[in-house]
């Protein structure tokens, strides 16, 4: 393998490693030792790949504060086949539990099953300048954290109670749609959420109680919530807490247990870019 080729598949990696964020070809230049002149044929060569194949495009700005960034694509039969396998996995009869929720941890926790629907997220909200994905422990966490990656943004942490090695936190009290329980969510003074604009992301909506009452805790703070993303939201009720939420599947409770895919992500993967030799 000549230099040229090892430099390509190394600069392939740093921007998918890096999506959504801007770099300096001055920067790039530093990192792989090579004049702007070259690194900007790399670049060409890289963009033409990723234009066949379907996998994203670069972009780039010209001036002081230019460079370039990686935008992911996803491609449709990818999304397609995700969908379908979420829905048919909860759709199983033994996941429904006697308490009216849908056991889903094994496949939340699970990277080949939750970095799809994070991209998936991703994708939906990449336009409304994210700068932090939040979400609140536990279960919303792997979602977040492979959604936060694919916009290339820190994710922040609301937890359930205050831990005394974060020192002082804020606290709410809210009541949660789904259990009908009194909670409580708290978040560091510390976090650096102040003032800037947060996609809140969770595993599972029903009244939306639970996404309010981050707005609301996060509203404290200066910061305003840009969207909603859930991977499961129920039919019923229709009227949320929220305005506006995105959710990747559908729960049609006491009805059959019917999960299927909610129509934007399924008009995404139909309309999404179709790689070579995705049929």
């Amino acid at each position: 393998m000549n230099e040229r080729h090892r430099r390509l598949i190394l600069l392939t990696q740093y921007l998918v490693a890096h999506p959504l964020t801007q770099v300096s070809l001055t920067e790039l230049s530093q990192v792989f030792g090579v004049a702007k002149s070259t690194l900007s044929e790399d670049l060409l060569d890289v963009k033409d790949t990723f234009d066949i194949q379907g996998l994203g495009r670069i972009d780039s700005q010209v001036g002081v504060q230019g460079g370039i960034r990686y935008v992911p694509m996803i491609e449709r039969g990818n999304v397609r086949k995700s969908l379908n396998e979420w829905s048919q996995a909860l759709a199983e009869p033994s996941r429904m539990m006697t308490d009216g929720f849908l056991y889903m941890t094994d496949l939340l926790f699970n990277p080949g099953w939750i970095d799809p629907m994070g991209q998936l997220l991703a994708h939906r909200f990449r336009d409304v300048a994210v700068q932090f994905v939040a979400t609140v422990e536990t279960k919303g966490i792997p979602l977040a954290l492979a959604c936060a990656r694919f916009l290339g943004v820190e994710m922040v942490l609301l937890r359930r109670d205050n831990r005394l090695s974060e020192g002082s936190s804020l606290s709410i009290n809210y009541l949660s749609g789904s259990s009908r329980r009194i909670q409580s969510m708290t978040l560091s003074r510390r976090s650096p959420v102040r003032g800037s604009r947060v996609l809140f992301v969770d595993d599972f909506m029903k009244a939306g109680g639970t996404a309010k009452a981050a707005q609301d805790l996060l509203s404290d703070f200066d910061a305003q919530v840009v969207g909603v993303g859930v991977l499961v939201a129920t039919v019923k009720p229709q009227q949320k807490l929220v305005d506006e939420y995105s959710s990747c599947l559908e729960w049609t409770e006491f009805e059959g247990q019917a999960v299927k895919p909610s129509d934007w992500a399924w008009q995404l993967g139909l309309d999404a870019p179709t790689a070579k030799g995705d049929e």
